[in-house]
This record gives structure tokens, C-alpha cells and sequence, in this order.
């Protein structure tokens, strides 16, 4: 197989691109590095579809080495012959790989291995050719060894039976057919083991579907159930087709053994065949659904972590409690904290006018302008407090609640205690809720993206993968938005492309003993950080008032010449390029947009259409955040009571949580409400992903309420016909 025609073909690609692509990583570069940097050389590949290429070049890589690990085991046994070795290099799966080596696989002690230490083998062979010179019993008799255990005719078919059935088992061709018509047409049943017990699981207690056609977060509801052990599950596969087409395959017209194979060919199948296929059918399942649970979890977390900062604000970090009372931070523009406290308004405590005067100090003596409220317990109590608090104060201040999914997390943790370790761990929850308002993307970074809350079933999956591709996105996040190289912490610094957690730590060690970074070119002095690293990690790290303004801009260091020559073309210079000057610039840059314009100025200059246009952009907004242009979270000034909520109401929520079956909303009642996929758009959707984002301010119409559960069903699509 080449590898090179194989990754061309599937995704699309032209020769060029693959053989550059593939070099480039086997370089070292990073992923953000190529996607960014590198686009002349890869075609402008966008670093999704670069993750995927990877990861199937690794996968192609990986298949090859099976394939001349199989080859060489069966070659030590003296048994690969021309035709095995054929199959095995036109294999394109591992398990197409698996069952070619299956036959040449050690085996326990099975029943055939037994029969065939008999001296049996002879006689199967015989069963199998279907044409007898005498009755199938007299030949059995020449194979009777009391000695060996063969005491009987019976004995010496039923071994013979035996060896026969693994032949059937191990052949590949069999077992292909065999697992692609249990796939298409067997129907996996559900049951409940207890039918009287109440449980999350009720809709699967008498539940049967074609395999083919169930849905994934179905496969993981269900798989979580049985390992619960309030659900059983099985498959049942299509076994009269699946035997007649074996009986078809095996016994020929007049075989003179037919009633003995047909036995046996049951015998293959049920006992040795469909077990293990419906194994690998049950395994391939989970996996496709938990790689697209892994999607989904990827894609919400993206839209997560993007979400705009809200810049240049005074906030009051609130978390929440009852007993232990709700813990405040204040947090200035920079997230520096200024001050903290504990209120007890909630039960058993009900110290109301307390926390009241508390606040209000807080507030007068900062200039608080926003109050963060984590949405975990006592936040519906909390959001009533402020609300009234509000109403009292003469100012311009708002709420928002903030999902706190994983404060506890990084208030518990040894990064929450390096940072605040004269704190406990309420005041760091309440500072991290604070933040992660100011700028989602650099708190989140400091907490297992698991713990984040905008997953489903991220503890049944396989959490090697999970963590790899969470940590793809949560790299892919940092360097799209970029890092300031003054103020990142470690956690941030050590997903930016090209420097690990040594060298952010490096980093941080020589901001405190040098003062701030005034260019890029000084982290050529940073400790083990070298040139390859410089390069990988440059672009993606700004210094804001800077010597050098393209520092502040992902425009690279080695790109510097040619953003320099083009100014020089349009009779401006660095100095020129900042906020007040920016109409003037604009109509510039405006002149040369078109595409001859470009083709001749890229060519004059010496580069790459795409690092021109790229270039360009970074001139027209220097330091541009490109969050920026997401809408702001919904601040609030009052609250909205769960009993306040009516049917056919018109609310403004934000998506907090997207599944395959639908998203989750912030209405402002505490609890989330649930527009089913059904209710997302007008149009078909296979997935709610295709037309809402994690954060996403929508318009919703409630379609229903149920008081006793606390449950809101809603809908977008009547929103906006209404």
C-alpha cells in the first residue's frame, strides 16, 4: 500500500501537499506552526484537517508495521506462503490483519487442538472433500485409539466435527461476511434486570434496534446501564441467512458428509463465530461512539473556550454555598486579586442585610462593575440577592451566572495553590469564576478540559483519546486567539506551539527576574529555549507597547522583512500603524485587495499569496482578539423565578451544552431548559452542532414546563417564527 496515494485520495489532497505535509511533521513542526505558517507549502491546509492527517498517517504508519510484524510471525512458523503474504499487504484495516493471522495464532488448549493430538486431522480433511470411497462410518473406525480417548465412532466424527469448526471460524473470508450481516442486519435488545426499578435507564428496559441504524449517545446510554448492571444487552444476528450462506459456501451438490458439515457449521458459528463477532461488533460500536461523543465534546469545547473576554472590568467573583456561606473575590482589570470575603445570606444562616452591606462596600470601594455568579448549589438563592441588591445600589452594575464546571477542580489543585496559596480553596473558586468571565480561555486552560461541563459520557470513554483530542482543541484555541507573552501564566504558555512545560515555566522565571518582555527576539535568551522552539512559538505570542508593533500581531519574525517592504509599498510605516490612524491605512491596504494587485505584489515581495493576505489582515487590526467578534454573555439585573415561567414565553438564553439529541440553555431559572433537535431549525439537521454554538445568545419559545421534574422544554425555531 502506498501511503502517500492513500492519504491523497482520502482527503482530496494533490501530490505536492502530501509529500510536503508529511515532511514537515516529520520534522518537528507543530500543528498550529504548519496551519499558520506553512500555507504555501501545505496548500493552505486549516489545522483540522492537518489533525486528521496526522492522525491517519500515524494509523497507515502503525498498519504497515502490523503488516511486516504478521508476515515475519507466520514466516518463523515455516507457513506463510505467496497467497497469505498477498493478503496481508493488500489488507487496509487491522482487523483484516487479525483475521488472516487468527488461524496461525498460538491457541490454548481448544477442542480441535485436542482432536488433532488424536490423530484426527486425516478424517476431517476426509469430511471436508464430501466424497467418501465408503460410508463416513467405516472410515471412523480406522481412527478408534483407546489409548487416545477415541473409544467410538461417534468419538472420532465429533473430534473430527471439532477441528472442522475452527477451520470455519478462522477462515477471514467467512468471518468478513459474517460481521458485515451482523452489522447491517442484527438488532441489539435491551432489557431491564429489575423492571420495577426507577432509573435514568426506564426508556431502554423493552428496547430493540437495528444495529446499523442506532444512534451513538444511545450505544453509550445503554452501555452504561449494563455496566450498572440494571440493563442486559444482547445482539441477535441474522442466523439463518448468515447459515444457509455458510451451508452455500461449504457443502458442495451430493456431498456425501452434508448432514455432519451442516451440524458442524452450526456448531462453528454459534459457539465459536458469534460470540466473538458480536464482541467486535459491541467494541466497534462503543468506539465510533465514543469517537463521536469525542467530536462533539471537541467542538463544544472549542466554542467554550473562544468565548469573548469581557475586557477592562472590575469583577466580584461570587461561589455559591449554604453551610459554609459564599465566598467572594474581587478581581481588578488584570485579574489581580484586590480583596475577598465570606457571606452567609442562605440557609441555615439567612444573613440577608449582612451580605447586602458586604457587597455594597465591596462594590463602592472597587468600582466592582459586574458580578460573577458560579451556577453551582445556592446560585438560585444568590442570583436572588443580587437582584435585589441592584435595585439598591445607584450605579450601573450587572449580574451574569457563570458555569463554574471545574473551579473545585482547580481550587483544589497544586496550579490553584501555587497561585493563591495564602487562600483556601473557596476564595480560589470564587477568583477562578471571577476570571474565567475576564478571559475564558486563560482559566479554563488550568483545568482538565473532563472537568469543563460540555461533555456526555466523558467518564465511559476511552481517556487516552479524550485527553488527546481535548488537548488538540485546547492547542488549537491558544494559538488561533494568541498569548500575551507579559502576563500568560504557565498553564497558558504551555499550549502554545513548540514549548512544553519546562520552558513556559522558563519563561515565567525570566519575566520575574528580568521584568516584562520587550520583543520576541528576547526569548532567544529564554533557558532551553532554542532556535527550532523560537521558531514554532513566536507567531503565537504578543507583546503588547512593545519595541516593535508587529510583535503584537501574529505576523511571524521571519515574515517581518516582507511586512516591512510592504508598507514601504504603500508609502506607510510602523509607526503609522495604530487605532487612530486605522481609516487611513484601511483605504490603503483597500487599493490592493484585488486579486492581480496581490498576484503582483506577492511576487514583487517575494512571498506567498497567503502569507501576504495573512500580513494584511494583522495590518488592518493590529492585536486584533478575534473573540472579539462573538457576541458577550447575557448580563442580567434581575431574576427570573422557575415560577415566573409560562408557556409560549419568548426568553433570551445561552447555550451552555450541545448533545446529539439537542442543547442546553440558560434561561435564568437555575435550571438549564432543553431544545430537542427536533426544535433547533427549521431545516433537517443531523446534528444541532450544524446551526447553534457552545455560548451562543439565542432567542427560545417555551414550548412546555414541568414544575414537579424542574424541567423546560423549548424551542428556537418557534422563536423565531413567532
Amino acid at each position: 500500500m502506498d501511503i502517500f496515494q492513500k492519504l491523497q485520495k482520502e482527503f482530496n489532497l494533490k501530490p505536492f501537499q502530501v509529500e510536503n505535509t508529511v515532511n514537515l511533521i516529520d520534522e518537528g513542526n507543530t500543528i498550529p506552526f504548519i496551519a499558520r505558517y506553512r500555507k504555501e507549502v501545505t496548500g493552505s491546509l486549516d489545522d483540522v484537517t492537518l489533525r486528521n492527517f496526522f492522525e491517519k498517517l500515524n494509523y497507515l504508519r502503525n498498519l504497515e508495521d502490523k503488516k511486516a510484524q504478521t508476515i515475519k510471525l507466520i514466516d518463523v512458523l515455516g507457513k506463510l506462503t505467496l497467497e497469505v503474504k498477498q493478503k496481508i499487504e493488500n489488507s487496509e484495516t487491522l482487523t483484516e490483519i487479525e483475521d488472516i493471522y487468527r488461524p496461525f495464532r498460538p491457541k490454548r488448549k481448544t477442542r480441535a487442538i485436542i482432536a488433532e493430538s488424536k490423530g484426527l486431522k486425516p478424517l476431517s480433511e476426509v469430511i471436508l472433500k464430501q466424497k467418501l470411497e465408503k460410508p463416513v462410518e467405516e472410515l471412523a473406525k480406522e481412527f478408534l485409539n483407546p489409548k487416545l480417548e477415541v473409544n467410538s465412532i461417534e468419538d472420532a466424527i465429533f473430534g473430527a466435527q471439532d477441528i472442522i469448526a475452527e477451520e470455519i471460524s478462522d477462515n477471514p473470508d467467512y468471518r468478513k461476511f459474517i460481521r458485515e450481516k451482523t452489522y447491517s442486519k442484527g438488532i441489539i435488545t435491551v432489557k431491564a434486570k429489575d423492571k420495577d426499578l426507577k432509573s435514568v435507564y426506564e426508556m431502554y428496559y423493552e428496547y430493540n434496534e437495528q444495529l446499523s441504524k442506532i444512534p451513538r449517545h444511545r450505544i453509550l446510554a445503554i452501555n452504561r446501564g449494563e455496566k450498572e448492571k440494571i440493563l442486559s444487552v444482547k445482539i441477535e444476528p441474522p442466523v439463518e441467512l448468515i447459515l444457509n450462506w455458510l451451508n452455500g459456501q461449504i457443502i458442495i451438490e451430493n456431498s456425501e458428509t452434508a448432514s455432519i458439515l451442516k451440524d458442524t457449521i452450526i456448531d462453528g458459528y454459534k459457539r465459536l463465530i458469534s460470540p466473538s463477532i458480536e464482541r467486535e461488533i459491541r467494541n466497534s460500536l462503543t468506539e465510533k461512539a465514543e469517537e463521536g461523543a469525542i467530536s462533539v465534546f471537541s467542538k463544544n469545547l472549542k466554542q467554550l473556550l473562544l468565548q469573548p473576554p469581557i475586557k477592562g472590568k472590575v469583577v466580584l467573583g461570587w461561589d455559591p454555598a449554604f453551610r459554609t456561606g459564599c465566598k467572594l473575590a474581587v478581581v481588578d482589570e488584570t485579574g489581580k486579586l484586590l480583596d475577598k470575603d465570606v457571606v452567609y445570606p442562605t440557609e441555615p444562616h439567612n444573613k440577608t442585610l449582612e451580605t447586602k452591606k458586604t457587597v455594597k462596600e465591596l462594590v463602592n470601594n472597587y468600582n466592582i462593575d459586574i458580578i460573577a455568579i458560579g451556577n453551582g448549589t445556592a446560585s438560585r438563592e444568590s442570583e436572588i440577592i443580587v437582584s435585589e441588591l441592584l435595585k439598591e445600589l445607584d450605579r450601573n452594575l450587572k449580574y451574569v451566572i457563570v458555569n463554574e464546571a471545574g473551579a473545585s477542580v482547580y481550587s483544589a489543585s497544586e496550579l490553584g495553590f501555587e497561585e493563591f496559596p495564602e487562600y483556601d480553596v473557596g476564595v480560589r473558586s470564587a477568583a477562578s469564576i471571577a476570571r474565567r468571565l475576564q478571559d475564558p480561555l486563560a482559566e479554563l486552560v488550568k483545568i482538565d478540559p473532563k472537568s469543563i461541563g460540555v461533555g456526555q459520557y466523558q467518564h465511559d470513554m476511552n481517556q487516552k483519546k479524550l485527553s488527546e483530542s481535548l488537548g488538540a482543541v485546547v492547542e488549537s484555541c491558544v494559538n488561533s486567539v494568541g498569548v500575551d507573552l507579559n502576563t500568560a501564566s504557565v498553564s497558558l504558555l504551555n499550549y502554545v506551539s513548540g514549548i512544553n512545560k519546562e520552558i513556559a515555566k522558563n519563561i515565567v522565571n525570566y519575566r520575574i527576574k528580568n521584568g516584562k518582555f520587550n520583543s520576541r527576539k528576547e526569548l532567544l535568551n529564554v533557558k532551553k529555549l532554542g532556535k527550532k522552539a523560537f521558531e514554532q512559538c513566536a507567531g503565537f505570542l504578543r507583546i503588547q507597547n512593545g519595541k516593535n508593533l508587529l510583535d503584537n500581531t501574529s505576523v511571524h519574525p521571519e515574515s517581518y522583512k516582507i511586512a516591512e517592504n510592504l508598507l514601504n509599498e504603500l508609502n506607510l510605516s510602523l509607526n503609522e500603524i495604530n487605532y487612530n490612524k486605522m481609516n487611513k491605512i484601511s483605504e490603503k491596504i483597500e487599493s490592493i485587495k484585488d486579486i492581480k494587485n496581490i498576484e503582483k505584489l506577492a511576487d514583487k515581495l517575494n512571498t506567498g499569496i497567503p502569507t501576504l493576505l495573512d500580513i494584511i489582515r494583522e495590518l488592518e487590526k493590529p492585536g486584533r482578539d478575534p473573540r472579539d467578534d462573538v457576541e458577550k454573555p447575557v448580563l442580567r439585573s434581575d431574576v427570573l423565578k422557575f415560577e415566573d415561567l409560562k408557556e409560549g414565553m419568548i426568553l433570551k438564553g445561552t447555550i451552555r451544552n450541545i448533545v446529539d439529541f439537542g442543547a442546553f440553555v440558560d434561561i435564568g431559572v437555575h435550571h438549564d431548559g432543553l431544545i430537542h433537535i427536533s426544535e433547533v431549525s427549521d431545516r433537517f439537521i443531523k446534528h444541532p452542532l450544524e446551526v447553534i454554538s457552545v455560548g451562543d445568545v439565542v432567542n427560545v419559545f417555551v414550548l412546555g414546563i414541568d414544575f414537579e421534574k424542574n424541567r423546560v422544554s423549548l424551542s428556537i425555531k418557534k422563536a423565531i417564527n413567532f
